[in-house]
């Protein structure tokens, strides 16, 4: 014989979905996208290469990146040797170790897109919210300034700049920048803020005239109180999936900037001056621009599959 339900208790495992927080239910629609799940995976993968390269060259592999093994990794033509049981990447050119410089280049790739993606979005959404609430002649002058950065050359004005920086060992601006890491960080920065710009500055153009920022205008709150506690929170979701998105644009080009040879300099590994070394190698070392290139594109691929995946999961209309 059934026992009759309880009403009350059918109700509540009835709405137990619906008693979920926004966090629950964001988390479960992500962790649904298999492609995003295995974009994590890869990326934690890639991280920790990069946070433990030191100690895998020195500990387990005993090759540093900039160690030249010439007697035992170049042949009687002065040609790399391939993978083998005790450099499993081959060698480069000049007989360095290319699994220790690939994952030195790992730690390198991800410290230029997340640090100048970083620096871009402090800069890119304090004037995107100054621009989109104020309005006015601020949105204005603001506006014209991001449309003059987004009509250069990019690509020509960073590698004029680079150029210049490194004509002399004191840098730029009486030795202030450096050829390196922190100069190629300084450039994709600059450069990078105007698209978080005006992404931020239309969403603000939106939520300022929605009723609650509305409702605390009228009861008196600050401008900076309402963009502090009204407008910023509901700019987290598209902040967090432009990010995702806009670190493997960096890290690209990074990449391109040091297959061109103005990028960080040769002794700090980096997967694009790798690949601009075997550009005339590959028909002879196929390993020279396969490992690294595949780093990349792993690296690349990550990012994007995470940012799909937050995406889909912050705004369930979005789904693919």
């Amino acid at each position: 014989m059934e026992t009759a339900l309880d009403p009350l208790e059918t109700g509540l495992r009835e709405g137990e979905d619906v008693a979920k927080s926004p966090r629950q239910l964001i988390w479960e629609r992500f962790k649904a996208d298999r492609a995003a799940l295995l974009g994590v995976l890869l990326l934690a993968l890639l991280s920790l290469c990069a946070i433990f390269a030191g100690v895998i060259s020195r500990d387990l592999i005993h090759h540093g990146a900039n160690q030249l093994f010439e007697t035992q990794m170049l042949n009687q033509f002065g040609l790399p040797n391939g993978p083998n049981s005790h450099f499993w990447f081959g060698s480069d050119s000049e007989g360095r170790d290319l699994l220790v410089r690939v994952l030195y280049g790992t730690r390198t790739s991800l410290f230029i897109g997340v640090v100048a993606t970083g620096i871009a979005f402090v800069i890119g959404v304090v004037v995107g919210l100054l621009a989109g609430y104020f309005g006015g002649v601020i949105d204005t002058l603001i506006s014209r300034v991001a449309d003059i950065f987004l009509a250069l050359p990019l690509l020509l004005i960073a590698i004029g700049i680079v150029a210049a920086c490194g004509t002399s060992a004191r840098g730029c601006l009486h030795g202030t920048l450096q050829p390196g890491l922190k100069l190629v960080t300084i450039i994709i920065a600059l450069f990078s803020w105007p698209y978080i710009a005006r992404i931020v500055r239309g969403n603000v153009i939106s939520i300022r005239e929605k009723e609650f920022v509305e409702a605390s205008r009228a009861l008196g709150a600050t401008n900076g109180w309402i963009i502090r506690r009204e407008i910023l929170p509901n700019l987290v979701a598209p902040i967090i999936v432009y990010a995702t998105l806009l670190i493997p644009n960096n890290i690209l080009f990074e990449a391109t900037l040091s297959f061109l040879g103005v990028g960080v300099p040769d002794q700090t590994p980096s997967w694009g001056g790798m690949l601009r070394d075997a550009s005339g190698l590959f028909d002879v070392a196929w390993w020279l621009m396969v490992f690294p290139g595949l780093f990349l594109l792993a690296t690349t691929l990550a990012f994007n599959l995470v940012g799909d995946g937050l995406r889909d999961a912050l705004d369930p209309k979005t789904s693919r």
